[in-house]
């Protein structure tokens, strides 16, 4: 049976639905899952207030594959993110996770689900009394009863993949930046997920650590088989790992493709933020009035 790649995908019971672009249903058994996205985001919305945080996004993250969420400040990257994990729920719209809309499932299921989830947090989120041997222990313990012979194995493993093997008994405190990241990368893999995110992986990191970084996400996306969604604003470690790209501006998806798709876009705001100019049509400021016309209302309204 052969699938067209920009089908839609939702799912029934026993079955996962993929609506292509002709219209056509085709409800395929739980072992064909594997022919949709692993995460398909509908129609989602979400505000807070006036602001509008994602303004009717559709797009998909594909199985196995690294895909990219790039962006300025205030772009709607990490609200995105916390509507694909599930932390948060949107004001309308699907996301599909492995075949469930999250917006729509149980609590119950969604924790399920999110056992199928890693997360490397912009500050690596360690806790500090605890050392790097029970930081990356900490989720085994939470949901599993695996033996603790079972688990210093595993630990040793994943500190292994991100080269930390022997940092066991240190605290966080005695780590650098890019160590820290490494850590909750381990912390991320260590309960085998489907799904990585990484929240600003390279974020405050010398270029070799962000080097590093780079690698690893690609690597570990190899080696796991893993689908691994990024949300970040470094342009270059961007075009280095990413199978996709997706760029947002206040919202909006402006652009999605493969890197080369996106150096060639001849849309004046992708050139712009690709290109770090501070001339063009992204504006420094998000006010839609003026800054003179806001302090004559303001002293009108006080006299």
């Amino acid at each position: 049976m052969y699938m067209h790649p920009d089908h839609v995908c939702q799912s029934r019971p026993g079955t996962h639905s993929c609506v292509v672009p002709w219209g056509i249903i085709v409800d395929t058994p739980e072992p064909l899952r594997y022919l949709c996205p692993m995460i398909h985001v509908e129609n989602l919305v979400k505000t807070y207030g006036s602001i509008v945080a994602c303004s009717n996004l559709n797009c998909r993250f594909e199985e196995k594959k690294v895909t990219v969420i790039l962006g300025g400040s205030g772009s709607g990257k990490s609200t995105l993110l916390r509507q694909v994990t599930g932390l948060e729920k949107p004001d309308s719209g699907s996301v599909f996770f492995d075949g469930v809309d999250l917006t729509r499932a149980t609590r119950k299921t969604v924790y399920e689900k999110r056992k199928k989830m890693g997360m490397l947090f912009q500050g690596s989120a360690l806790f500090n009394y605890l050392d790097i041997y029970e930081n990356i222990a900490f989720p085994l313990r939470e949901h599993t009863r695996i033996a603790d012979s079972v688990i210093k194995n595993i630990v040793t493993m994943k500190l292994e993949m991100v080269g930390l093997r022997g940092t066991e008994h240190l605290m966080p405190s005695q780590l650098s930046g890019g160590m820290m990241k490494r850590v909750g990368l381990a912390r991320a893999i260590v309960m085998d997920p489907k799904v990585i995110f990484y929240d600003e992986p390279t974020s405050g990191l010398d270029p070799i650590s962000t080097g590093v970084i780079g690698k690893l996400i690609k690597d570990l996306n190899t080696k796991l088989g893993v689908t691994s969604v990024v949300v970040s604003h470094d342009i270059a470690s961007s075009f280095n790992i990413a199978d996709k790209i997706i760029i947002l501006y206040y919202g909006d998806i402006i652009a999605q493709g493969t890197v080369e798709q996106i150096q060639n876009s001849t849309d004046e705001r992708v050139v712009q933020f690709i290109t770090g100019s501070p001339e063009g049509p992204i504006a420094f400021t998000r006010s839609d009035t003026s800054y003179i016309d806001a302090l004559l209302t303001d002293n009108d309204q006080k006299t």
